[in-house]
């Protein structure tokens, strides 16, 4: 850990920059025989372990058929994959050129995402979801712009305070509920918020990468 620290303590100043040149551009990012367009200020797969661990996770679950929805999408890759299972899926996002990205690539792919302008649950429909996913920024620190609400929940994780207290009522009993976290945030923090709005918070998947432990949580309500 403590040299893992010392690594990114020297290298991320770089590669922060490094990011934020190369995305000034869009990008193409592919997952087995899918892609999405991640346009500047969208949240960028290409450097991060997190979004291909979940895809890996998401691959050997069935959603064909299956109602899904995308809290957060981003890149919107995973809500493609999705939908090259024949899922039934929506990706919603506060980042109008994270779906405008989405929507030009499923289109050229001739995959259907309905995709959603929303910050968090506001404008969701409640479909009987069969899975949600959630990528989530997990950094305490206040987000500024779009770009930013990608990396950080705010200074008192406001985003998870909000997301806890809005998802129990799109939780029916056969919904489940994936979110990744990686093991430089604080995972603890983040339970507990999660079980004081009643959810039970069970770890169904780890793995290392690249230096970085990613932990896949599934959560319900507590009822169930």
């Amino acid at each position: 850990m403590l040299l893992k620290s010392i690594y990114k303590r020297i290298i991320g100043p770089f590669y922060q920059r490094y990011y934020l040149w190369y995305h000034t551009v869009p990008r193409k990012y592919t997952y087995h025989d899918v892609w999405t367009i991640v346009n500047p200020t969208v949240f960028s797969p290409n450097y991060t372990v997190s979004t291909k661990v979940f895809l890996d996770f998401i691959s050997m679950l069935d959603v064909t058929n299956k109602n899904v929805l995308e809290v957060g999408c981003g890149s919107g890759i995973i809500s493609i994959y999705c939908a090259s299972q024949k899922a039934n899926i929506i990706a919603s996002d506060i980042n109008r050129k994270a779906l405008a990205g989405i929507e030009k690539a499923s289109k050229r792919q001739n995959l259907k995402v309905k995709t959603i302008y929303s910050d968090l649950f506001q404008s969701i429909p409640n479909l009987n979801y069969d899975f949600i996913f959630i990528n989530p920024p997990y950094y305490p620190k206040k987000a500024n712009n779009d770009f930013e609400k990608a990396w950080y929940c705010g200074e008192d994780f406001e985003y998870f305070n909000s997301l806890f207290r809005q998802l129990p009522k799109y939780i029916l009993q056969k919904t489940s509920v994936y979110m990744i976290l990686s093991e430089d945030c604080e995972i603890e923090t983040i339970s507990n918020l999660a079980i004081q709005q009643k959810l039970s918070w069970i770890q169904v998947y780890e793995i290392k990468k690249q230096f970085e432990r990613n932990y896949i949580f599934k959560i319900s309500n507590e009822i169930y």
